[in-house]
């Protein structure tokens, strides 16, 4: 709003977009690895049957995690992304719909500010 050249305010609207499309990445990349990082525990401590117990319920959470994120891609609509997280009980999936729910917005954002440019023919 600084500015009243519109190939500059072009240019500052790229390049938040872009900063913000960076950021959403990270914040994807470091919930992939968190998720999908070995537990460290002191297993040592706990007998052999309650670990193994607990190994199978964390691979079970992995495995539901990751048929969830699969699942998310597929959706393409903030209203049913919304709906699935208000349903979800577990911190971990309602992270993954969060975010899902915040790329799909930002492809919305990035959709609209570059379809006035298509139409312009640029």
């Amino acid at each position: 709003e600084a500015t009243l050249d519109l190939a500059e305010r072009r240019r500052i609207r790229s390049a938040i977009r872009e900063l913000q499309r960076q950021e959403l990445e990270r914040d994807e990349e470091a919930l992939a690895s968190k998720r999908f990082r070995p537990e460290r525990g002191s297993h040592r401590q706990d007998n052999k049957e309650n670990w193994l117990r607990s190994q199978q319920l964390e691979e079970e959470q992995q495995k539901a995690l990751a048929s969830l994120s699969r699942e998310l891609e597929s959706i393409t609509d903030v209203e049913e992304l919304t709906k699935l997280l208000r349903a979800a009980s577990e911190y971990e999936e309602r992270k993954l719909i969060r975010a899902a729910i915040r790329k799909l917005r930002a492809e919305e954002i990035e959709g609209e500010v570059f379809s006035p440019c298509l139409r312009q023919g640029r």
